[in-house]
């Protein structure tokens, strides 16, 4: 909406151009009213994209953190199972070498 509406107007204050001025600048004002009431306060396209970008970010910081937390668990977790079956098994062992050495036992 760039057309021009000319007014002219002869007031006690101003000059035609004086209204023509103001005729413009009220224009420009209600230009800019309806393109906010268009936008229904819809965000910018690159300022929508931005806040998705450091959404997807948060997101993927923070899945990335859960799943470290759930595999030091995991790992913590298997190495107390191979350390009780391990003692064990190493128990076994020693007893099975210790019947050999004292000659009670066959293989």
């Amino acid at each position: 909406m760039s057309a021009t509406t000319n007014v002219c107007v002869q007031s006690s204050e101003g000059s035609p151009v004086d209204a023509v001025e103001h005729a413009e600048m009220v224009e420009k004002q209600l230009d800019a009213m309806i393109v906010r009431r268009a936008r229904k306060g819809d965000v910018d396209p690159d300022e929508r994209e931005e806040a998705w970008k450091a959404s997807v970010w948060a997101y993927t910081a923070r899945r990335r953190e859960e799943m470290r937390a759930a595999w030091a668990s995991y790992h913590e977790g298997q190495a107390e199972r191979h350390r009780r079956t391990l003692e064990g098994l190493i128990a076994h062992h020693e007893a099975q070498a210790a019947k050999l050495c004292e000659g009670e036992g066959g293989a």
